[in-house]
């Protein structure tokens, strides 16, 4: 069993969505129902908050600084010096923000799930650094984890109630997903799965819901290694410090009738292997 720290202790509603911006040698990641953007620099110890008008689903660098946010209103930046603005503006009643990764051309594949988390509600679109969006996929029910292979040909995905981890073809002249297929199954009674990353190998690391654990699948789905953690609502990971071989974890205490002293909190699980460098924003 591999050991874990403590990052972070928080008491994070719905943390999520931990990202390395190699920039700043900071890690980002965000409370979904507290409306908070947190950054923490490991080489310190230094930690800042801040509290966004809306719920947040992810937070993410841009290529010329500041973030880029998905919340539940649309995709707005926030600029080097602080000030917000809005990139995409597209409120829907009853729905917010969810999961969000960069893909291997800069642009921001966003989700969206309702409130409800009513079958078919949400969606994954393509924003682009000019703000024009496409639905990519529409009738999800919780858009999460997204990811692409070390080269950047496969691209896969989590709806979260499907209990599967797909895989598609990812076309990087024009950023269009195709053959859409599963990669792996989460067995009932293993939680449900969540937020995703890839490693250097290829391997897709996913963070299971209700499941107390972070996977390993290597690209032919086959499960080789379980991280177990002290918290059941394990929500996203990602490979982070200077040399991306520690992975971070963010937990959630939502729903919890008994909450672990470690719910909410960032776990890190050094030396857990050897992450992939994520692009920025290009907006």
């Amino acid at each position: 069993m591999t050991a874990y720290e403590v990052a972070v202790r928080a008491e994070a509603t719905l943390g999520e969505g931990p990202t390395w911006d190699p920039a700043t040698g900071r890690l980002l990641w965000i409370d979904i129902l507290s409306s908070r953007v947190h950054t923490y620099d490991p080489s310190s110890g230094r930690r800042t908050v801040r509290t966004t008008e809306q719920h947040v689903g992810a937070v993410k660098p841009r290529a010329g600084g500041g973030l880029v946010l998905n919340l539940r209103d649309g995709v707005g930046l926030v600029d080097p010096d602080g000030a917000f603005r809005w990139l995409h503006h597209e409120p829907v009643p009853g729905r917010r923000a969810n999961d969000a990764a960069v893909a291997p051309d800069g642009s921001l594949w966003a989700g969206t799930m309702r409130y409800d988390e009513a079958p078919g509600g949400g969606t994954l679109s393509r924003v682009a650094g000019d703000g024009s969006a496409e639905v990519v996929l529409p009738s999800v029910t919780v858009s999460n984890g997204t990811g692409w292979s070390p080269d950047g040909r496969l691209m896969y995905y989590i709806d979260t109630p499907t209990r599967r981890i797909d895989v598609f073809d990812w076309s990087p002249d024009d950023g269009r997903v195709t053959g859409r297929r599963p990669l792996a199954e989460i067995e009932e009674g293993a939680g449900f799965p969540d937020g995703l990353t890839v490693d250097a190998d290829g391997c897709v690391w996913v963070a299971l819901w209700d499941g107390g654990a972070v996977r390993r699948y290597t690209p032919t789905g086959h499960l080789d290694r379980t991280i177990t953690l002290p918290t059941p609502r394990v929500t996203a990971c990602a490979f982070g410090g200077p040399d991306l071989t520690d992975l971070y974890i963010t937990t959630a205490r939502v729903g919890l009738t008994a909450p672990s002293p470690l719910s909410g909190s960032l776990l890190r699980v050094p030396g857990a292997g050897k992450g992939l460098p994520h692009p920025a924003f290009k907006g």
